[in-house]
């Protein structure tokens, strides 16, 4: 006898066999028979004591062709953030959203999960799901938001003032092209602002929107697809930053805006979100505009009405997903990437000189280390919620030479659409919205009209004269803006109202005190930015404390990511760091460090001391640490920078190159901190010159399984450029819960990542099986595609379906009973065939009064009230088969009750259902039972 909690066990025990370690979901059609949520799994959902999935989750259709689903109340918007399904801390894949925006299928597909806790969606860290909504918010952080500060000193040069130049304005359309990966063409959309009058060759800021809306028509509903369907017309995504443009222009850049709309309706099978592809058409466009530039007379008339543009000194900008995509760009142009993934195979002709990454995506958590960057995180990001960006500044430390500064800008108060006028209620030409998310309690902080939420108007100043803040630095060259970037603490009065906070690594820094595993710390402790332990963990895993210091990545424990926690009940406790070598702060005019408060704190104080290796000991200065604004919906847990004067070490003889331990003395009451890192400082800019560093590409590759033999296959590693350095590499093995890893030296042409994986042939069905391997830079290497890995393809036919009767008179209180067999035993749990219930036509129909309760509660979810044919109680009523992996056949009942009521015969009529190799729905007999009443 065969229940379907065991079936739903199959499909969720499985989920990571073919998916390895986290396979991304691909698009699939619904299938024909859906099943219902009644499984019972005591392990699934540590909400449900019942054992049931959570209320808007289920699994549907059979086989390969299962897919857990979860369907939102209200459509989720289009946006940058990856929705993801999680069990526990645990990721099982990215699903693909329904035209409706509500409803998410992620293929099951074989995919073995081992035990299933607590399953959930995310986005950007974000829950979605109304089953596992965040715990109520702390009391006193719903009252009320950090009281803004004194405003900061005004730096003496406003980048965000209007230059001299007049600006014209046009915009060019070419012939589409072709990406990798990608089935229709990708437009070559752009507007483009320039100065009038400027003399010579102009530098060029290049803009690259995120994922937004493709298409829409004159009702306001908002589309997908690409190309947009009749009746409907592109969103114009790439005029939202007309403001920065004219900004830009005015002050003598020559600016251009490409649209991605093509890219954005087709990047959700994208194993890197569509990273490579947006790269492949930022250089695309930088290429027509160095052909331009030599070629005046073959541009278009709204380029030809610019200064030729100066290619050695270019900008990228870009939004969310887009500030992904140009970062890849400006790492494709340093060093190429695969051919068979790029969409552009010409020389570089361009030198990127920095980037601007606003509210950006980082998926691969592989920033470029020696290309500046200015990375804005939005206070009130309500797509990418997580601030995950805040990578882009941390992922850098150590990679390289460490001379490019990498800027963290926090905003408070921003959302993420409004920097795009498109994008934003009011201004748009398309329908748009705010993206933070709002519900019945009012947020303190970012809800419309609260003190530290800043309107769209006063967003988009402070975005533009951030946004130009960088250019001047990268491009111009100008050292006086760099107080605005690195955590000097100066505001730029053009941006308004807005309270910019910035800190920054690289630069004239040094690394001094960066926690790792062989830190020694008394009075506090090591803890891992990214770990599902509590203990080990620097913010507990599950709760509302969001740091953007500590984003996710690809794996729920990630070694190699430390910080150091502190908490004190009472002034005076020294928390001592002590690293495993002396460091360095020689030259240095201050020690800089990163430390995260608590939001809405106010008043943390704390004593800073160096101790040299000899046991000469001076405090340079104590610093107050305000916390950030925010709510249990923010991510607020974010390093302030504090410096330090050396001048007391240096007055007490304090040898300060080789230093050997840092002290934090706390000087207010109780409190929490949390040491990011902390570096030798010194004023300036530096020139930065690029190291010639190995590039490592992970590839997938597929294969079948054979008949018989052993076959070893390797997964396909490329690693180009130059010179060696050490990345982390994690393999996934389909039989475990998490991956293994290893740190590696990879050099061109060496074997230094070698994953070989054995594939034995059989004859029996099976599902395909996914290795995946993911890798990050450590030292001196930098990576393109981070994710790839080796699926190995089952290739033998599914099994024939034979069911015999077994017991289909029976009298009530009995079990119908029919027999499943299969034509050979299969690698797998079968269960690719099952029922679908049907009217009976003439006759009684068996009713939900009289089968089992508790299995009709397992089956279909369902409870026998009100009275019901059974073939009513869903649409359709499926019940499935499932035959143990090795094993040829299994019984499927249906259990009756007994009653004191006279009845006629009743009767359940029921059509057989398989899929085929292709996973399409067969019909087959149609078999039916009766039942009599007992004497």
């Amino acid at each position: 006898m065969i229940r379907v909690s065991r079936t739903v066990t199959a499909a969720l025990a499985v989920l990571t066999l073919t998916m390895g370690w986290p396979e991304l979901a691909r698009a699939s059609p619904p299938p024909a028979h859906p099943q219902r949520s009644a499984e019972s799994i005591s392990s699934l959902s540590r909400g449900e004591p019942d054992g049931r999935l959570p209320a808007g989750w289920r699994v549907t259709g059979t086989g390969a062709g299962q897919e857990l689903v979860w369907t939102s109340s209200d459509p989720v918007p289009m946006g940058d953030a990856r929705v993801e399904f999680y069990a526990g801390d645990r990721l099982l894949g990215r699903p693909v959203a329904a035209q409706d925006r509500r409803t998410f299928r992620m293929k099951l597909g074989g995919v073995r999960l081992g035990p299933v806790t607590g399953l959930k969606a995310l986005a950007g860290g974000r829950r979605l799901d109304e089953s596992g909504a965040r715990p109520a918010p702390d009391a006193r952080r719903a009252a009320e938001a950090a009281k803004p500060t004194a405003p900061l000193p005004a730096n003496p040069v406003d980048p965000g003032v209007p230059g001299k130049y007049r600006t014209v304005s046009g915009e060019y359309a070419l012939k589409s092209v072709r990406l990798p990966g990608f089935g229709a063409p990708v437009e070559m959309r752009a507007a483009v602002v320039s100065p009038v009058g400027a003399p010579g060759r102009r530098p060029l800021a290049l803009f690259l929107h995120g994922r937004h809306y493709t298409c829409f028509n004159a009702k306001g509903d908002q589309g997908m697809s690409w190309p947009c369907e009749a009746g409907t017309r592109p969103v114009p995504s790439h005029r939202g930053y007309l403001r920065d443009q004219k900004l830009l222009a005015s002050q003598g850049y020559v600016t251009v805006s490409i649209s991605a709309n093509g890219i954005n309706g087709q990047d959700d099978a994208a194993d890197d979100g569509g990273a490579q592809a947006r790269s492949s058409l930022v250089r695309l466009h930088l290429a027509r505009w160095a052909d331009w530039a030599a070629h005046r007379s073959t541009a278009p008339a709204a380029v030809r009405a610019a200064q030729p543009a100066d290619m050695s000194r270019v900008l990228l900008v870009g939004h969310s997903r887009g500030g992904e995509g140009v970062n890849r760009a400006a790492l494709d142009s340093l060093s190429r990437p695969p051919a068979d993934q790029d969409g552009y195979r010409g020389p570089v002709r361009w030198h990127i000189r920095g980037t601007v990454l606003i509210g950006p995506t980082v998926f691969g958590q592989n920033p470029v280390p020696d290309v500046p960057s200015m990375t804005v995180l939005p206070g009130c990001d309500g797509d990418v919620s997580d601030l995950q960006g805040q990578i882009y500044v941390d992922g850098t430390r150590g990679v390289s030479r460490g001379a490019a500064l990498h800027s963290a800008v926090y905003m408070v108060g921003a959302n993420h659409n409004f920097f795009n006028s498109e994008w934003t209620p009011g201004q748009a030409e398309a329908p748009a919205d705010d993206d933070f998310w709002d519900d019945d309690t009012p947020d303190p902080v970012c809800s419309p009209g609260k003190k530290a939420r800043l309107t769209a108007t006063s967003q988009q100043r402070a975005g533009a004269t951030y946004i130009a803040a960088a250019a001047r630095l990268f491009v111009a060259g100008d050292d006086r803006v760099r107080p605005l970037l690195d955590g000097s603490e100066r505001r730029a009065p053009s941006a308004g109202p807005a309270r910019v906070l910035t800190h920054a690594v690289g630069g004239r820094r040094t690394p001094a005190f960066l926690p790792d595993a062989s830190t020694a710390v008394t009075g506090g402790r090591v803890c891992a930015q990214v770990d599902p332990d509590p203990g080990r963990s620097c913010l507990p895993p599950e709760g509302d404390a969001v740091s953007p210091h500590f984003a996710m990545w690809e794996t729920p424990r990630e070694p190699g990511r430390h910080a150091v926690a502190m908490r004190w009940s009472k002034p005076g406790g020294a928390v001592r760091i002590r690293p495993a070598r002396p460091v360095s702060v020689a030259g240095a005019d201050a020690l800089a460090l990163r430390v995260i408060v608590p939001p809405n704190s106010a008043g943390t104080r704390l004593d800073v001391a160096l101790t040299d290796v000899s046991g000469r000991r001076a405090t340079l200065g104590g610093a107050r640490i305000d916390g950030l604004p925010g709510s249990d919906r923010t991510a607020s847990y974010w390093g302030r920078e504090i410096r330090v004067p050396l001048s007391a070490a240096v007055r007490s003889k304090v040898d300060l190159k080789h230093v050997k331990s840092l002290e934090l003395t706390p000087r207010s009451g109780s409190g929490r901190a949390w040491l990011v890192d902390a570096w030798g400082w010194r004023p300036g800019t530096p020139a930065v010159r690029t190291a010639a560093l190995p590039r490592v590409d992970i590839g997938h590759l597929k294969v079948s399984e054979g008949d018989s033999g052993v076959r070893t296959y390797r997964v396909p590693v490329r690693v180009s450029g130059h010179g060696s350095g050490r990345v982390r590499l994690f393999v996934s093995d389909p039989d475990k819960d998490r991956p293994d890893y290893r740190t590696v030296t990879v050099r061109p042409g060496s074997h230094g990542i070698d994953v070989p994986v054995e594939v034995r042939g059989n004859t029996r069905f099976g599902y395909d099986i996914t290795h995946s391997v993911f890798v990050k830079a450590v030292r001196g290497a930098v990576v393109g595609s981070h994710l790839g890995g080796l699926t190995v393809q089952n290739d033998d036919p599914m099994p024939t379906v034979e069911v015999t009767p077994v017991a289909d008179h029976v009298t009530e209180g009995q079990s119908l009973r029919w027999k499943i067999s299969l034509s050979a035993v299969a690698d797998v749990d079968f269960d690719s065939a099952g029922f679908e219930i049907q009217p009976v036509g003439t006759g009684t129909e068996l009713s939900t009064p009289d089968v089992d309760g508790t299995w009709l509660r397992e089956t279909f979810d369902e409870s026998p009230a009100p009275a019901r044919p059974l073939s009513k109680v869903s649409e359709p009523s499926f019940l499935p088969a499932y035959v143990p992996a090795g094993k040829l056949s299994t019984e499927v009942a249906v259990p009756t009750v007994r009653d004191e009521l006279k009845e006629p015969e009743e009767s359940l009529r029921m059509q057989l259902m398989t899929y085929d190799d292709s996973w399409e729905p067969q019909e087959g007999p149609v078999f039916t039972g009766t039942v009599r009443d007992a004497p």
